[in-house]
């Protein structure tokens, strides 16, 4: 069977809050670290979150 292609990637809130989404990126395609403006709910505010590694 075929390794899987894509990787887990923890998005952690600039706002340090310690919230954090999980999303799937594919280091082959993708090589620069994700970076996206998200919701964060702890602050009620839109804020950067920034890739971090998973711990698995």
């Amino acid at each position: 069977m075929a390794k899987k292609n894509t990787v887990l990637v923890k998005l952690v809130s600039t706002a340090d809050t310690g919230f954090y989404f999980v999303k799937k990126r594919n280091p082959k395609k993708l090589t620069e670290k994700l970076a996206f403006r998200k919701y964060d709910p702890v602050v009620r505010k839109h804020v950067e979150f920034k890739e971090e590694k998973l711990k698995s």
